[in-house]
């Protein structure tokens, strides 16, 4: 039990660490729960159900913000534009992934397609990185429900394991000709209704997996992913402001590259994911 709690821990931290930087969280959990024989059908229901520790650090910190919109929704244009920009920019995911979702766990979920997720994500982004970025939406205030569908189609990609759905949102945003600093937010905030969606849909459809001893547990990697991902979101945001994403770039191809060498030489048995 003591060993179950001390996985649940870790797995937490990595959840937090890696939910709202360019670098997939979902690749970092199936890979790190590959290392730790950590592959039931119930850890796959708690690896879903921790990102909701995680949503709740965006709600930590922004939650001076959201209580604005919340309290201007009755006679705010701009909270209630903002709640709408929300809603459509996360619906495109919802669709795409009740109609692909088996089909991609089936196929993609496993260490050698995330590991090439890794790379061309990573190339993708000093791609972005290297194009001439004219800012065109300094705030997310500024946003209209046409630019939050291009982050909403841009989230999409963010189905398939390895992707990174801040990833693709934030780099999408830049080449839409936001600024860091908006899409790097409009991307956390597009995490809340995500994360607490992808959570909840997969607490009813696997309750039947679930014992009410599995509480302390999954209180522990929830408790870690909030920790966590409260402290990634604050360094985040100071990073951005002086430096680009070419970093994480390079994380992501070194990472895939380490993945799929030690997979081909067998010095680490991915099968287990």
């Amino acid at each position: 039990m003591d060993l179950l709690y001390l996985k649940a821990l870790i797995m937490g931290l990595v959840e937090g660490l890696t939910e709202f930087l360019p670098i997939s969280s979902t690749g970092h959990l199936i890979l790190a729960g590959s290392l730790l024989d950590f592959t039931t059908d119930k850890a796959k229901v708690f690896e879903i159900v921790i990102q909701t520790g995680a949503m709740v650090a965006i709600l930590c910190e922004y939650r001076r913000r959201l209580m604005d919109v919340v309290t201007g929704l009755a006679d705010d244009p701009a909270a209630r534009q903002f709640v709408t920009n929300v809603l459509v920019a996360f619906v495109p995911a919802v669709v795409m992934g009740l109609a692909f979702g088996k089909l991609i766990k089936a196929y993609l979920f496993h260490p050698v397609p995330v590991a090439l997720a890794f790379i061309i994500g990573g190339l993708v982004i000093l791609w972005a990185e290297r194009r001439q970025h004219q800012v065109t939406i300094s705030e997310v205030g500024q946003m209209t429900w046409k630019d939050a569908l291009k982050i909403g189609l841009a989230q999409c990609l963010a189905l398939i394991p390895g992707t990174s759905r801040s990833g693709a949102t934030i780099i999408a945003g830049l080449l839409f000709g936001f600024s860091r600093r908006a899409a790097t937010e409009f991307s956390f905030f597009l995490a809340i209704p995500t994360l607490i969606g992808a959570g909840v849909y997969q607490l009813y459809k696997e309750r039947g997996l679930l014992e009410a001893s599995d509480a302390g547990w999954f209180g522990v990697g929830s408790l870690a992913a909030f920790v966590s991902a409260y402290l990634s979101i604050r360094w985040l945001l100071r990073y951005i402001s002086t430096h680009d994403f070419a970093v994480f770039a390079w994380y992501r191809i070194a990472f895939g590259v380490m993945i799929l060498v030690t997979a081909w030489t067998g010095v680490i048995n991915w099968s287990a994911a």
